[in-house]
């Protein structure tokens, strides 16, 4: 028995109870077994018709392959009697040469009947001109539309007929010269009749017709190439002007002969040291004809180009644009012959360029002239002169070397290191005289170049001038502050070898005065630098220039590279932008410069700051010296200055005297209050702290830093020198406390003398009138009540909150809970 049969009846019949289910599992598997035969009929059927339709497909092919092998017989009998060859192969390569001499026939044929098209197109417009104009127009409309479609089919082509479509388009270009020429002198025989070039107001009503048939017969034959050109890339539009349109060309003609007249060869007028000549000559004649052009032009234009996309261009709808644009070949012309002339004279050529850039100013000014688009600047006969005829490095150079010589003669001059106190505000600070010039060439070489019109080339000049004079200024203010540093350095008095009384003029106020103009130069031009990246024409320079640094692939080859760009300009060229959006409208175009001399400025301030607090701190010396203070008896403090500081105070007179004039009003602040902190420093280290006081001697103490408060203030502003000193007044105040019960004295007022300071009420010393301790200590002494020495003392050693609120109640803010203990140590009354 088969071992499948087996292990089925094996699973089925487990037990004796499944012998019940006996007949149901025998019905099911005869229903199984019919299943399956009946599947097997079924796959046997479509073997059958599998293997009968395979059989009929091979006795198909079968025939197929016997026709072509007999139809593939008859041809190679067929050519080898056609070709009379002995092979098929020898057959095929005859038959193939065949083939191609006909293809070449054939294309030949066509090129026949081109050629035919042509000649009879050609002479069918030949016989139309002079009798009917307009219909000479048609045959040529076709040529020059068949010569349209010729050349995309030559691209397509490779390059398969160049000679026929050479000789078409010469044809056709002869044709059109001929009927220019027609056309042109019907025009020139009309402008006759008007005495054209006179100045004239219109046509003469018997000529409009006239007028108007000629010009508009010249304006049709250009119209369909100008339709072309308009058709064309945008970029190439934006670096072509517009052609002239040819009824203007016959129209400028007499005025081109006039021209050549007057400024050509030897006659008086064509003077290479005169170009406003010419260029005043052709401002003329475009005011003369002004009127004329827009009265008997401009209505033709707009009858012709109504509804055309020729309509959007100035120079070919505008009549006077156009007029201007007729006018502009001559003076290429001329000025391309006047430079060649210039012959290495870099004056002239310098002189000329001005000119030009005047003209070109004019014509966009005065007749608001951009022959291409109103939003697309014109650049000018300048841009023609200088790119395309390429002076420009010529220029640069001499715009440059000119620029470097009015540079030294600025700064070489006697007075060029003084400051000048008249040229800005008396609150401002003072810059010297070549710093003010320096900053007006400057701007001088900014209108030099303001109107060139290539972006690379206001770079270059930007960069090559501009910023290089910026530089060296720089250089010279920063070598002056080496050479004032090397000279008062002990190592450098001793290699100058200056004597005492140079040494004194550099430590004093000639000194300072050296400082001061290095300052002022530096504060100055920075302001200048400031005010100029916000000007107009810098900013869009800027915005130019991180367009194209973005955009590596636009920057032109002319400029430097992008590193030494950075390195001259800012350092946020063509950075991107990282998550500051404002990192663009930051950056401008001298950054680096601005920077340099914005880190000169703070280092010079710092340089008077540290001279002055060093001098007087010397000349605090011997104050310092005073031991008397806890001697001194209330008789001789009378109010009066201690003489040790006569000197000091003279020292601050003199210095602030001059800083007042000199500085403006914020940085002159800014050193008074450095000068006061070290004022400050210095007394409350080497007096305050390190002497015990008596009443008396507290209160010599605190005129005598009033009086520098005040000596300050007169020259700063009131106040000033509190602010500076605030810490130091309140440890004179908290030191200068009366014990109680003394009468409260009152100290003189501030006459403004040498020794005077206005005081106030030599108090914080209070009195309380006989009020008892437990009283003050409580509440905080009762209103009208001033604290008393002792009082104060039992309330700052007791602990740090009845210190804070000691000092609350004194009005000192300044002092922290170990400065009043430091400074109540110092009277005498409480050293035990």
């Amino acid at each position: 028995m088969d071992a499948r049969v087996q292990d089925y009846l094996d699973d089925k019949l487990q037990s004796s109870a499944d012998l019940e289910t006996l007949d149901s599992l025998l019905d099911n598997v005869k229903n199984q077994q019919g299943l399956l035969k009946k599947q097997l009929e079924q796959a046997r059927r479509e073997h059958k018709d599998a293997k009968q339709k395979s059989e009929e497909h091979v006795q198909r092919i079968r025939q197929k392959a016997k026709a072509f092998e007999t139809e593939q017989g008859e041809l190679d009998r067929r050519l080898l009697l056609v070709t009379q060859s002995e092979t098929s192969d020898d057959a095929v390569r005859k038959f193939e040469g065949s083939m191609a001499r006909l293809q070449k026939l054939d294309i030949a044929a066509g090129y026949v009947e081109l050629l035919k098209e042509v000649e009879l197109l050609k002479a069918s417009c030949m016989e139309q001109l002079g009798k009917s104009d307009e219909a000479a127009l048609e045959p040529y409309r076709r040529l020059q539309h068949l010569v349209m479609s010729m050349q995309p089919l030559q691209e397509a082509a490779e390059g398969a007929a160049p000679h026929l479509l050479d000789h078409i388009v010469q044809q056709v270009q002869s044709l059109r010269q001929t009927i220019q020429r027609s056309f042109a002198d019907d025009l020139e025989k009309t402008l006759k009749k008007i005495n054209w070039p006179k100045a004239l107001e219109t046509v003469p009503i018997s000529l409009e017709k006239e007028w108007a048939t000629n010009v508009g017969r010249l304006f049709d034959l250009q119209k369909p190439e100008l339709k072309d050109r308009e058709h064309m890339s945008s970029q190439k539009l934006a670096s072509d002007d517009p052609p002239v349109l040819l009824p203007l060309e016959v129209m400028v003609r007499p005025l081109e002969q006039r021209f050549g007249y007057h400024f050509s060869g030897k006659k008086p007028t064509n003077r290479l040291d005169k170009p406003e000549y010419f260029l005043q000559h052709t401002l003329d004649l475009i005011s003369t004809h002004a009127d004329f052009v827009q009265n008997a032009l401009q209505p033709l234009l707009s009858q012709r180009l109504r509804g055309s996309d020729l309509a959007f261009t100035p120079a070919y709808i505008d009549a006077l644009s156009a007029f201007i644009s007729a006018l502009l070949p001559m003076l290429r012309r001329q000025l391309a012959s006047v430079a060649s002339q210039t012959d290495g004279q870099v004056q002239l050529l310098s002189h000329l360029l001005n000119e030009v850039i005047s003209f070109d100013t004019t014509l966009q000014e005065s007749y608001s002239y951009a022959p291409i688009s109103p939003s697309v600047p014109w650049r000018g006969l300048c841009y023609f002169l200088l790119d395309s005829c390429g002076y420009f490095q010529t220029w640069l150079n001499a715009e440059r070397d000119f620029a470097m010589t009015r540079y030294r003669s600025i700064v070489e001059t006697s007075e060029a290191g003084e400051l000048d106190y008249d040229s800005v505000a008396y609150d401002a600070t003072k810059p010297t005289k070549m710093a003010i010039r320096v900053n007006d060439l400057l701007e001088t070489i900014t209108d030099r170049y303001r109107p060139l019109a290539s972006f690379s080339q206001k770079l270059r000049f930007l960069i090559d001038v501009q910023i290089a004079i910026f530089d060296m200024f720089h250089q010279r203010l920063h070598s002056s502050l080496e050479a004032y540093l090397a000279m008062t350095s002990s190592v450098g008095r001793t290699m100058h070898g200056l004597s005492k009384d140079e040494q004194a003029d550099l430590q004093g106020v000639k000194g300072l005065d050296r400082l001061c103009r290095v300052f002022g130069s530096a504060s100055y031009l920075e302001r200048a630098l400031r005010d100029w990246s916000d000007d107009i024409f810098f900013l869009e320079l800027w915005a130019e220039l991180q367009h194209r640094a973005k955009h590596r692939d636009t920057i032109s080859s002319k400029l430097a590279g992008l590193q030494e760009i950075q390195q001259k300009t800012s350092a946020a060229v063509g950075s991107v932008d990282g998550g500051d959006g404002d990192a663009d409208v930051q950056s401008a175009l001298f950054d680096e410069t601005a920077a340099a001399y914005r880190r000169l400025r703070v280092r010079s301030e710092s340089i008077i700051t540290e001279t002055l607090t060093y001098n007087i701190r010397e000349a605090l010396r011997p104050y310092a010296r005073i031991s008397t203070w806890a001697s001194l008896s209330a008789t001789a403090a009378g109010g009066s200055v201690s003489a040790e500081l006569d000197y000091a105070l003279r020292l601050l007179t003199d210095y602030f005297t001059f800083l007042g004039k000199t500085l403006g009003k914020l940085p002159l602040r800014r050193v008074s209050r450095q000068v006061c902190h070290a004022i400050q420093t210095y007394i409350w280290d080497g007096v305050l702290l390190r002497h015990s006081f008596s009443t008396a001697g507290a209160a010599q103490l605190a005129v005598d830093v009033r009086a520098i408060a005040a000596r300050i203030d007169r020259y700063v502003g009131s106040g000033q020198a509190e602010m500076g000193l605030r810490r130091l007044l309140e440890g004179v105040t908290l030191v200068g406390l009366p014990v109680k019960g003394e009468v409260q004295r009152v100290l003189p007022s501030r006459s403004g003398g040498d020794g005077g300071a206005e005081e106030e009420e030599d108090g914080a010393a209070w009195d309380d009138g006989g009020a008892d301790d437990d009283e003050i200590g409580g509440n905080g002494a009762g209103e009208g009540k001033q604290m008393g020495l002792f009082e104060a003392e039992r309330l700052v050693f007791m602990d740090n909150e009845s210190a804070r609120h000691a000092l609350e109640l004194l009005g000192l803010e300044m002092l922290s809970e170990s400065d009043a203990r430091t400074v109540l140590e110092r009277r005498v009354e409480l050293g035990s």
